[in-house]
């Protein structure tokens, strides 16, 4: 080898990684600035009627007669104080509670279940099974209401909670086997034969270690499903007839009706009947997006 070639290497060697140091001190590598341009307006479009409908609540009726889209001059707390002190918000409120923790309920523990057959057990008409789920992603309540009102009717849960709770645990199992199915399967099976050495039933090990193991997507579908009955219309609105048990969707319909001529108070309502929704969703985010992305990569 001549010394020219070797003080080239020499060469080479030292610059390689004074350009790696650089590209490591610029810091992170930012994208296209067209991409956080469209998801600032998306941000834009999606936040904006919700700040309007909580910012609307602090103001007052003449306020937003003459000027629809300003801030409140003087805010006004009167709205909000008058829909917390009335008996009819609580008892909407409770309603929802019972509907959205009995379905949450129901749905992670029947998608478990049976995620945990169809992801660790062979037989057949598995994915027959799967695909079944999956098909149910499509399957809108609004296509099925008619023939689903006639059912419940049949068993007798009209104008009950139960009558709205079951349908959503049912709704709500197709999201549900779909996001947990890979989360089971991704699993080691030495691990369950580990299991089974050291004594540990089926069901020991299901309780024990798979139920653990798969903490991050039951989480996941566990907000998904209470969020979706805390904001469902549809199946309340044909199932409930008694105001006494009105979700709070109804209720918002029905504080509407009565309040038709009170925009801000209307505008108060709304903002109070989506909070918990909204700050319950806002808090488990980033576990939401955990466990998608377990999934997708299961």
């Amino acid at each position: 080898m001549s010394a020219e070639s070797l003080n080239t290497r020499v060469a080479v060697r030292a610059i390689t990684p004074n350009r790696r140091r650089r590209t490591s001190d610029s810091g992170v590598k930012w994208g296209s600035p067209a991409v956080y341009l469209v998801a600032l307006v998306l941000i834009t479009i999606c936040i904006t009627p919700v700040l309007y409908v909580i910012i609307g609540g602090f103001r007052t009726n003449s306020q937003i007669t003459l000027d629809p889209s300003g801030f409140p001059a003087p805010w006004k707390l009167g709205n909000y104080g008058d829909v917390l002190a009335s008996s009819e918000f609580w008892v909407a409120m409770l309603n929802s509670t019972i509907s959205a923790v009995g379905t949450t309920a129901g749905a992670v523990v029947l998608g478990v279940m049976a995620s945990y057959v169809i992801a660790r057990y062979d037989f057949g008409g598995r994915g027959i099974m799967y695909a079944v789920f999956a098909a149910g992603l499509m399957f809108p309540v609004t296509v099925a209401i008619t023939p689903l009102y006639i059912l419940i009717r049949n068993l007798g849960l009209v104008n009950s909670l139960a009558g709205i709770i079951l349908p959503q645990i049912a709704f709500a199992l197709p999201t549900t086997i779909i996001i947990l199915v890979p989360f089971l399967r991704a699993i080691p099976k030495e691990l369950e034969e580990a299991a089974s050495i050291d004594g540990a039933s089926r069901l020991g090990f299901f309780w024990r270690m798979v139920v653990p193991l798969s903490l991050p997507g039951v989480i996941t579908v566990g907000i998904l499903a209470f969020v979706g009955s805390w904001n469902g219309y549809i199946l309340p609105l044909f199932i409930l007839s008694d105001q006494a048990l009105f979700t709070l969707p109804l209720g918002v319909q029905n504080f509407a009706s009565q309040y038709s001529v009170d925009t801000a108070r209307v505008l108060a309502y709304t903002s109070l009947s989506m909070l918990p929704a909204l700050a319950f969703f806002s808090l488990f985010e980033r576990r939401i997006v955990g466990g998608l992305t377990g999934a997708v990569k299961g």
